[in-house]
């Protein structure tokens, strides 16, 4: 491969698989990777880094000259799920795929358009990040491809809340903040108003500079259903900034309300997902010891 994987998706996949699984992959990477760049018939210029959490990102060129992006991912991050999404999206308001759904090509594989990897919305000013990320997963909302296989708001959150009820078992502090999760969770998904795909995983990070567009979206983890969910990662973007700051409580909560009227989102179930995910995503790093990490989720989920 001519170049070992980021420590950064070493260390997420042992968090995500465990070490023994995370490892056992790691070992068959080099030899994923070569039958992956002679599939797509494209030359490796490096490794991205520190690239993303959930698969190996190269740097490549096809035949022709034209920069690519080859993507690599283990089962279970579900790239044939990205695939099937970014297929539907055909390059509005995201990456696109330079080879189709429907290539023979190795499974676990992306082969996608090259975009400014260093740039993301996050090098803007908060206030501009923002528009900018409304104005593109605005884009993404579509209705659902026929026959799709993307699980629902209401199936990936069911998955979610053992993981967080033991959190509050392992600490009894938590169980206050775990307990108004599960509340508003439970409130949400009882009249879910709405079923559009969604990115999964929005946040201005995911939204990168291109050639052929401003800003696209990249690295969706597809599912269906309301766009309130879809916009609650982004409303705790810059969460570390917040935390600095002695108005954090009420910018976060400025927040909630501005997302919400400029995309006709409704506001209290914006801020229902928002507090939901805040707090999963907090347990969940308390739990693989990301332990600043998950204080300032849940510092900012109290806020609201």
């Amino acid at each position: 491969m001519g170049s070992e994987p980021p420590q950064r998706l070493v260390r997420a996949l042992g968090e995500t698989y465990g070490d023994a699984a995370a490892a056992e992959w790691l070992a068959r990477l080099p030899a994923l990777t070569d039958d992956a760049l002679s599939a797509h018939a494209v030359s490796l210029e490096r490794v991205c880094a520190p690239g993303g959490r959930t698969a190996l990102v190269l740097l490549v060129r096809r035949a022709d000259g034209t920069p690519g992006v080859l993507k690599i991912a283990p089962p279970g991050a579900a790239p044939g799920l990205e695939r099937a999404a970014l297929a539907h999206w055909n390059g509005w308001g995201t990456v696109e795929l330079l080879a189709g759904p429907d290539a023979a090509v190795p499974d676990g594989t992306l082969l996608l358009e090259r975009l400014h990897h260093e740039v993301s919305l996050r090098s803007l000013p908060e206030a501009k990040a923002l528009l900018e990320a409304a104005g593109t997963v605005r884009r993404l909302w579509v209705e659902p491809p026929a026959g799709h296989g993307f699980e629902t708001v209401t199936e990936r959150t069911a998955r979610q809340l053992d993981p967080m009820r033991a959190a509050a078992e392992r600490d009894p502090a938590l169980g206050p903040l775990v307990s108004a999760a599960l509340a508003a969770r439970e409130e949400l998904v009882q009249d879910s108003p709405e079923l559009f795909l969604l990115h999964g995983n929005f946040r201005q990070s995911k939204v990168l500079s291109g050639e052929r567009a401003p800003w696209l979206a990249v690295g969706p983890e597809p599912l269906t259903g309301e766009r309130a969910y879809d916009l609650a990662r982004l409303v705790r973007d810059r969460v570390e900034d917040l935390i600095a700051s002695p108005g954090g409580a009420a910018t976060a909560r400025r927040r909630v309300k501005k997302l919400a009227e400029s995309l006709d989102v409704d506001q209290a179930r914006l801020r229902g997902w928002t507090l939901f995910r805040a707090v999963e995503s907090g347990t969940r790093a308390l739990t693989v010891g990301r332990t600043q990490d998950g204080e300032m989720s849940l510092e900012f989920a109290d806020w609201l």
